[in-house]
């Protein structure tokens, strides 16, 4: 099984987000995750490290500047979606990624202080 560790970058990067309001609170995540075309177009226009904030996990032992590389995307490569962030904090805890189940959580409790109604 894979080993991740937690992107510290990535984390900083979805607070910033979070707090300039550029977030989507209700979306399908699954129609609205990237996609390998988009994140090919993203990469086309964009460096690794930009691609990189978009993850919270960074896969343990694959190259720096390679797809396999980053794990648990939270947003779609404009904006963070709240249900982004639940797909990161089930995936990570369905497979027993603490830190990055915590991470992902932490933000998503972050959100949801930020956006009370």
């Amino acid at each position: 099984m894979a080993q991740y560790e937690v992107n510290e970058d990535a984390v900083a990067y979805a607070r910033k987000l979070i707090d300039a309001r550029q977030y989507v609170l209700d979306s399908d995540w699954g129609a609205a995750q990237p996609k390998a075309a988009d994140d090919n177009a993203f990469l086309e226009k964009h460096t690794w490290d930009e691609y990189a904030r978009w993850h919270l996990g960074l896969t343990v032992g694959p190259g720096e500047e390679t797809k396999a590389r980053y794990a648990f995307a939270y947003g779609d490569l404009r904006r963070l979606h709240r249900t982004g962030l639940i797909a990161c904090v089930y995936r990570a805890s369905e497979w027993r990624h603490k830190e990055v189940e915590l991470a992902a959580h932490d933000l998503l409790q972050y959100l949801d202080e930020k956006t009370a109604r």
